[in-house]
């Protein structure tokens, strides 16, 4: 089989950009990963390479946003909030204001655009924008650490040069931004995978938001149990997710692999390993499809370093690889933690677990089977 063709978006200059130090959001973790990346003998060949991105324009950006909000977090970058950036959520505690919000963002949404261009013009298989993954950001508001939304300007990209695009966002927090703009399209497949809205921010995205007019049936959203474990999450994505992205049969898929899915984020309340990211990657890989693949949450920065350095592994087609030697690529492990590969140890189900979590999972994949196979003539079986 050909070697797939993997780019890894990445700049100085965006890694010398950070929110402030009391925030939960660390930009450095996409840099962190590259560095693991190469010393792990994963990154710098013609294959799996490096590329360069770029800001935004606010041309591109307006596509997605409103001039007005725009110019909002413009003007708040420079110093001057106004009661009008404040009700357009720009200053609350999950969207600190500080000077280089806006340059971030919207290098982070130049990065999506480049990374979608290397798809369609056939340079990369996979490109990975781990500065990206913007969810929350609406075409209006800004919200949950994200003030424009590279994932749905990324969409919006693909679709434009006609392009049926599947988005598929696997970040605990529901991606009610990327929902917001691409509500009323059916050109954009979007399923999101996330904890519930009764236990999460941004308490939404339950089974009955399903799209409106023309995207009526093109908005899925599979929200998931507080606790829930490796099995019962793939349950639902192999039950719910899978058969609709076969339906809908998408030539690119954007993925929002956020990794505060896992056990131990200080935000959520998942109780994932990351072997669930090979499992989702190796079904979607499955597919054939370009895929670009968005940063989003992550609040324990190791967990989420190592997890994007086994998603980009994954992409490979090597996954196991490493899992058992110290040395991988002609490059010693830096540290002993890493001997045992990138992969996380199992983690056992109690009982009282299962208990909690497969009777809710089980009614609300049967409740999406029941709603949303009907409109895409998907039988349903159970």
């Amino acid at each position: 089989m050909k070697p797939r063709r993997l780019a890894f978006l990445h700049s100085p200059e965006i890694d010398a950009l950070t929110y402030p130090l009391d925030c939960p959001f660390k930009t450095e973790r996409a840099g962190k990963t590259r560095r693991r990346l190469l010393s792990l003998g994963l990154l710098g060949t013609p294959e799996l390479a490096v590329v360069a991105p770029r800001k935004a324009k606010l041309a591109e950006l307006a596509r997605i946003h409103t001039p007005e909000y725009l110019e909002e977090l413009q003007r708040a970058a420079s110093g001057h909030l106004t009661v009008e950036g404040l009700h357009m959520g720009i200053g609350g505690h999950d969207t600190p204001v500080f000077k280089e919000m806006f340059e971030c963002a919207s290098w982070a949404c130049g990065a999506g655009l480049v990374a979608a261009d290397l798809l369609l013009r056939g340079e990369a298989d996979i490109a990975f924008n781990l500065y990206g993954g913007l969810h929350h950001a609406t075409a209006d508001h800004a919200g949950g650490f994200c003030y424009l939304n590279d994932a749905a300007l990324a969409c919006d990209h693909l679709a434009a040069a006609g392009k049926r695009t599947a988005y598929v966002d696997v970040d605990a927090h529901h991606g009610d931004g990327v929902q917001s703009i691409l509500y009323r399209r059916n050109d954009v497949l979007k399923i999101s995978l996330h904890e519930s809205g009764k236990t999460l921010f941004p308490w939404g995205g339950f089974e009955d938001e399903i799209g409106e007019g023309p995207g009526h049936g093109f908005n899925v959203n599979i929200p998931l149990p507080a606790d829930i474990y490796d099995e019962a999450y793939m349950r639902a994505f192999n039950g719910v997710a899978m058969p609709l992205l076969d339906k809908f049969a998408p030539d690119c898929l954007v993925i929002g692999l956020g990794m505060d899915i896992l056990a131990g984020d200080p935000l959520t309340h998942l109780r994932l390993t990351n072997n669930v990211v090979v499992d989702i990657l190796q079904a979607l890989l499955a597919l054939g499809r370009p895929m670009l693949v968005a940063g989003g949450g992550g609040y324990h920065v190791e967990n989420t370093v190592r997890g994007w350095a086994l998603a980009w592994n994954t992409c490979i087609g090597d996954e196991d690889a490493e899992m058992h030697h110290p040395v991988v690529g002609g490059n010693m492990l830096a540290s002993s933690d890493w001997v045992g590969g990138l992969r996380d140890h199992s983690r056992p189900v109690f009982p009282e677990q299962r208990a909690a979590v497969d009777p809710e999972l089980r009614a609300t994949c049967e409740r999406l089977q029941n709603r949303l196979f009907p409109l895409h003539g998907i039988a349903v079986t159970q």
